[in-house]
């Protein structure tokens, strides 16, 4: 018999149902598993169904909060059934022992593989099978999907090095959290605030971003500076053609300029302002070039999440949860807890099936379906980008008989939006740059004229304005690259300055964190990290937590009373900024656990080992207690001890592991 564990029980109904499909012969539904008509069994853990040890099963005395007991490190590590899903590793525990062979149906990503490798490593899988045992990767439950997976199995021992990566992360996590929580929880009962102050070695970082941006904007100043804009014409046969062109302070202006190169002596602009008037201005320099821009990637899920939040207002959660129901519930998209955001070379092949049922639906985006050029392959396809888990995209399934809500109807058409874009044409323009000198100083200005809208036209908003994509929006400089009309320039030419003008603006602080900036924050977290080295190890592969577990950092943390949200805008409380004070730097900023995230990626590829990661950790924590002993949590409330609700005295079951 060939027992196959999905992650989910969903899956688990997926692969039993192309199992039938192929035989042509119904299964039989049992308790915890469905039997398929050629013997093989399909069952499933219902997400972890195994957790860390508390530290009272290592040890009872360990049940009281001691500075003494800490740092607890066990020598044996021991993993404990969830109440929970007990029942369920009871009917995987009589399936493993019956089956000659095992298939690993885990989600395709990092805690997938570990989730079912820790159930086989629990139930004392013999050497010999687990040898044996087979990878299925499923990215899509739909029918044909799922059968095509089953053709392509792997060895599981191929996606060992991605369960250790994910079983240090697991046991890293237990023993800084369950260490550094206790230590500060204790050092806030000694000031009457009797409630657990978590620490994370990913969500205290991500509070500490928000404290700091929080704490830059109280104490920012705003401060005037000044800008030049140049009034030009050029006179010829044609209609004159009036257009500006800022200046820009030489190095002789350094003295009057701040750190960013902004003028904030203003009688400096108001002598610029009397030196053009009426005066000649040649161009000295033109660059005119036809640049092309290629669409943007399919979505991964943190970019999912936040284009939601900046067009719905919708919370990485809540973002998360649809697309779990659009995945699981409809079938309409592919595994949403992906990171990636390519596809691999041979699902080209099925979108013409994709394109077509769009086309056909009755949605608003079928005509851009119907537009879509079906030869196109954008470099979205790149198989060298992908990993287990390819970008979130549309499957084969037609929404017209799903019931979805409005939450699900709005993140469905942002990924098919995503998807269409891919076979659209690059968007094309011409820019114009322009250098200007005017009585010895340099001024500059560009254009820009629109060639071909390409796949921008799917981007367009109900008055016609092109929605920017996120990179555009932290590259584009309106002041370099706008829609004005210039004359025809060629260098050399001669031009007229009518008059200039002082422009007074004011520095702005900081924008508070919103649900968009958080997230972006998180996976763009090496702009907030100040050690060099692990900048450059972070360029291309960078992030605060991962895919599935951004939203409940998030989450946690209002749930904890560190952050409060303000309207739109997400801000620290009082709690989040003590904690924040009392810890270690290094506790408080990403550069460690971003340093972590990249060992981890180490081993998941074999480039480091779970030993070296680990080995380091004890002397870190212990360094890291010791501070804590000698932190004073002044400016928490009072908070009194709330009873404990009873829970039953029956112990799980535990099993070491090595």
């Amino acid at each position: 018999m060939k027992l196959y564990i999905a992650e989910k029980p969903s899956l688990g109904r997926a692969i039993a149902a192309a199992i039938a499909s192929t035989l042509g012969k119904a299964n039989k539904n049992q308790q915890g598993y469905i039997e398929c008509a050629n013997g093989d069994v399909v069952s499933w853990c219902i997400g972890h169904i195994l957790e860390q040890a508390p530290p009272e099963n290592y040890d009872d005395k360990y049940k009281k909060w001691q500075f003494e007991h800490l740092p607890i490190i066990p020598e044996q590590w021991q993993l404990t059934a969830k109440a929970t899903t007990r029942k369920q590793l009871t009917v995987l525990r009589k399936l493993v022992k019956q089956a000659d062979s095992i298939v690993h149906a885990g989600d395709p990503d990092r805690e997938g593989q570990l989730l079912v490798d820790e159930v086989i490593d629990y139930l004392k899988v013999t050497k010999t099978k687990k040898n044996n045992i087979k990878r299925l990767l499923v990215n899509d439950l739909n029918l044909s999907a799922v059968k095509h997976a089953l053709t392509k199995m792997q060895s599981n021992n191929a996606f060992i090095p991605l369960s250790v990566s994910a079983l240090a992360r697991s046991r890293a996590d237990w023993l800084y959290g369950i260490n550094l929580t206790r230590a500060y929880t204790i050092q806030g009962q000694k000031v009457g605030f009797n409630s657990v102050l978590s620490v994370g070695r990913v969500q205290t970082p991500l509070l500490g971003l928000v404290v700091a941006r929080d704490n830059e904007i109280t104490n920012f100043v705003s401060k005037p500076f000044y800008e030049v804009i140049a009034h030009l014409k050029k006179n010829d046969n044609a209609t004159p053609i009036s257009f500006t062109a800022k200046w820009q302070p030489s190095e002789a202006c350094k003295n009057y300029m701040d750190s960013d190169g902004r003028v904030l002596v203003k009688k400096l602009a108001e002598n610029v302002v009397t030196r053009i008037k009426n005066q000649q201005a040649i161009v000295t320099a033109l660059k005119k070039q036809q640049k092309k821009q290629a669409p943007p990637l399919p979505y991964s899920l943190s970019s999912l999440q936040i284009d939601a939040a900046k067009r719905f207002t919708m919370n990485a959660k809540l973002v998360l949860d649809v697309c779990q129901s659009l995945y699981e519930k409809h079938k309409l998209i592919t595994y949403p807890r992906s990171d990636c955001r390519y596809l691999p070379n041979d699902q080209h092949k099925q979108a013409n099936k994709i394109l077509t049922m769009l086309a056909n639906s009755t949605q608003t985006y079928s005509q851009e379906a119907k537009n879509a050029d079906q030869t196109l392959k954008s470099k979205a396809w790149n198989n060298s980008k992908v990993s287990a888990h390819h970008a979130i995209i549309p499957t084969e399934k037609s929404v017209e008989k799903c019931h979805l809500n409005s939450f699900e109807k709005n993140i469905y058409q942002l990924i098919v939006r995503q998807y269409l874009a891919q076979f659209y044409p690059a968007y094309i323009y011409d820019e114009t740059q322009v250098e200007i000198t005017i009585a010895g100083g340099l001024f500059k200005t560009s254009a820009k004229t629109e060639k071909q809208q390409g796949w921008k036209v799917l981007f367009q908003t109900k008055n016609n304005k092109s929605v920017k994509t996120t990179k555009e929006k932290q590259t584009t400089n309106t002041e370099h690259l706008s829609e004005k009309i210039l004359p025809p320039l060629k260098k050399g030419d001669h031009l007229y300055c009518e008059n200039g003008e002082v422009l007074t603006k004011r520095t702005q602080p900081p924008k508070t964190f919103t649900d968009a900036s958080l997230l972006a924050a998180m996976t763009n977290i090496a702009r907030f990290v100040e050690d060099k080295n692990i900048k450059k190890i972070l360029k291309d592969n960078d992030g605060l937590g991962t895919e599935a577990t951004r939203a409940g950092i998030i989450e946690l943390l209002f749930k904890r009373q560190f952050l409060q949200r303000v309207g739109k805008n997400i801000q620290a409380t009082d709690i989040g900024k003590t904690l924040i004070n009392a810890l270690p730097d290094n506790a408080t900023k990403p550069d460690m656990t971003a340093q972590w995230e990249a060992e981890l990626n180490d081993i998941s590829e074999k480039k480091s080992s779970y030993q070296h990661f680990m080995q380091p950790l004890t002397q870190i924590l212990t360094q890291m207690i010791t501070q804590a002993s000698q932190q004073t949590l002044t400016g928490l409330p009072k908070i009194a001890f709330k009873p404990r609700r009873k829970i039953s005295k029956r112990k799980a079951p535990k099993r070491k592991v090595a």
